[in-house]
This record gives structure tokens, C-alpha cells and sequence, in this order.
């Protein structure tokens, strides 16, 4: 019999702040007072991580990857002599609730911290992406590990091509893989990232006012396909709903502006 109470399970929080504690050497209080805190940061994270997910083949639950923080020039500043380690900690943290959460990324979980002109002092913005960074397979996310963890630049298992998951069902393995328009032009889909929109930037750049510059990309590596909007301002929809990011599947119908691709499989 248990001679006091059980102690409770230390949360991805509550081990972010330790962290933080030991950052700062001791003036945690005096770094962070009158500045945006950075559990308020993770705190988005999260919930981006939440709001971008989309299903794979097999069920597997996709969220993304690479987080941008966008502070306030102030807050950007008083950060400034953290900012490398506190990146470091936020992407620590968020892969340990990812893993928590049994979902799965592209890669290494990255977060870039940058300054936001325009922002008030204490206010900040994040901005949530799938970044394969070339042809990586998803993998899961690693989870915490009970028996201690290294306080020092995390480490993340790096993809083995020996192993992790195989084409998911229903496309790749050599297959053709394009997006098809209305008046029949074809565009085959390469390994890696397509961006979609109508500025200099982007790989396929299609001439409709209502889309975006940077509109959407695509994100192939091989076998899924994976369609994220990047922040547009119409929207982009796939068979009539509109969404944020989601794995595509063969026939599926994506609505950019007044423009509408069909994603083909051949082979």
C-alpha cells in the first residue's frame, strides 16, 4: 500500500518552464516581466498543431512541422540574447506534446523566431506549416521520455530509409502524380514542394485574380500528397469544402480562386 499520494504526470508545460528556469539562469522572472511569455507561445503552438491536422492513409494524423513566431519589435528585442536557445526549447516542447498526442510530422520539428513589424508589445503571431525541406517521409514525432530528458539542443531521430512507413495505399510507388485543369492543362507534381499562386515566387503559377501570390502548396514525398493553404486570402477548397491543410486522394477537386485542378494518379 502506498504510503502517500501519487504524484501526478509532469505536463509538457510544467516541463517547458523548468527548462526555461534553468535558460535564464535564475532571472527568469526578470527576462520574461513585461514581455510576452513564451509558455503563451507553446501555449499556440499547440493549438496551430491542432487546428492543421489532416489524415493520412492508414489514419495516421498529420500536423505541421515548422512554426514561425512573429514577436513585437520590443519583445523581439528583450528576447534577442535567448532567442537561438528559446527556439530550441519551443521545438523541444512542441515535439513532446506531438508525440503525446501520437501525430505525426515531416522530419525534425523547427521553430524560427522573428521580428514582426507592426505588432504591439505582448502581442505575437504564429504561423504553421508542413516543411518537408526536400523528399522526407513522415514520421512520428518522438514523446517524452519518462526516465529523464536532455537539457541541452534536442536531438530528433532523423528519417531511415531502411524503415518508417512505406507508401501509404492508393498512390506513389512510380506513379504519376499531376493536377489537372479545367481547359485539360496538365501539371505533373515533382518530389518535394510546389507552391501554388499567381506571384513570381511560385512554382505553378496560375493567371487568376483570386488567388493569392503564395496561395497553397503542395508537399509530395513520393507516396502522399499533401495540400496546405498558405494563409490565402479566398481560401482553397477541396471538393467543396475549404480546408487548411489535408492529404489529397485520387479525383479529388481543389477550388483556388475561380481556378479548379483535379489531382490525378496514373500507373
Amino acid at each position: 500500500m502506498s504510503s502517500g499520494p501519487e504524484e501526478e504526470p509532469v505536463s509538457v508545460l510544467q516541463r517547458f518552464e523548468k527548462r526555461l528556469e534553468g535558460l535564464v539562469e535564475g532571472a527568469f522572472a526578470k527576462v520574461f516581466k513585461g514581455v510576452v511569455h513564451p509558455v503563451e507561445i507553446l501555449n499556440a503552438m499547440q493549438r496551430e498543431a491542432e487546428a492543421h491536422k489532416a489524415i493520412l492513409a492508414g489514419g495516421r494524423t498529420l500536423v505541421p512541422n515548422r512554426y514561425v513566431i512573429d514577436l513585437s519589435p520590443y519583445d523581439h528585442n528583450r528576447l534577442a540574447p535567448y532567442a537561438a536557445a528559446l527556439a530550441q526549447e519551443l521545438a523541444q516542447s512542441q515535439a513532446e506534446f506531438i508525440g503525446e498526442q501520437a501525430w505525426t510530422v515531416y522530419g525534425d520539428v523547427i521553430v524560427e523566431i522573428e521580428r514582426g513589424e507592426g505588432l504591439d508589445t505582448g502581442m505575437f503571431r504564429v504561423t504553421a506549416e508542413v516543411y518537408t525541406g526536400g523528399d522526407v517521409a513522415p514520421v512520428s514525432a518522438p514523446g517524452y521520455d519518462q526516465g529523464g530528458y536532455d537539457v541541452g539542443p534536442p536531438a530528433y531521430p532523423a528519417y531511415d530509409q531502411g524503415g518508417g512507413y512505406g507508401p501509404p495505399p492508393g498512390h506513389g510507388g512510380g506513379r504519376n502524380v499531376r493536377l489537372v485543369s479545367g481547359d485539360g492543362r496538365t501539371y505533373p507534381l515533382q518530389m518535394g514542394s510546389t507552391v501554388i499562386g499567381r506571384g513570381d515566387q511560385a512554382n505553378l503559377r496560375l493567371p487568376d485574380v483570386g488567388i493569392s501570390r503564395r496561395h497553397a502548396r503542395l508537399d509530395f514525398d513520393g507516396g502522399q500528397v499533401v495540400l496546405t493553404d498558405l494563409g490565402s486570402t479566398n481560401g482553397t477548397m477541396v471538393n467543396g469544402q475549404r480546408v487548411s491543410a489535408v492529404a489529397l486522394n485520387p479525383g479529388d477537386m481543389i477550388q483556388l480562386g475561380t481556378t479548379t485542378l483535379t489531382f490525378r494518379v496514373d500507373g
